[in-house]
């Protein structure tokens, strides 16, 4: 069974940055494309950037230029460099597969919260 776990979250000041992480076990990773969510209070998950598995990366307008999705095939993860963080990239980060691919099932996530 894939399991898919997130970490490095965390409370940050606006304008600063955070690294987030997530390791997915049990699946053809190296072929895979994933993707980077994130869930706000009261809002929907929405798709924050898609990454292939030869490394295309696509971003949504929102954090284009100050996100940077990444993975290493060897450690079967992938990274979301998240950086000029505001409050409203506050939310829930998830990782999963892109959203043309069949999802995992979805992990607990990791909270960033940006406040000063």
């Amino acid at each position: 069974q894939v399991q898919v776990v997130e970490s490095g979250g965390g409370l940050v000041q606006p304008g600063g940055s955070l690294r987030l992480s997530c390791a997915v076990s049990g699946s053809i990773f190296s072929i895979k494309a994933m993707g980077w969510y994130r869930q706000a209070p009261g809002k929907q998950r929405d798709l924050v950037a898609t990454i292939t598995g030869g490394g295309s990366t696509n971003y949504a307008d929102s954090v284009k230029g100050r996100f940077t999705i990444s993975r290493d095939n060897a450690k079967n993860t992938v990274y979301l460099q998240m950086d000029s963080l505001s409050p409203e990239d506050t939310a829930v980060y998830y990782c999963n597969s892109a959203p043309w691919c069949a999802f995992y099932t979805w992990g607990q996530g990791t909270q960033v919260t940006v406040s000063s």
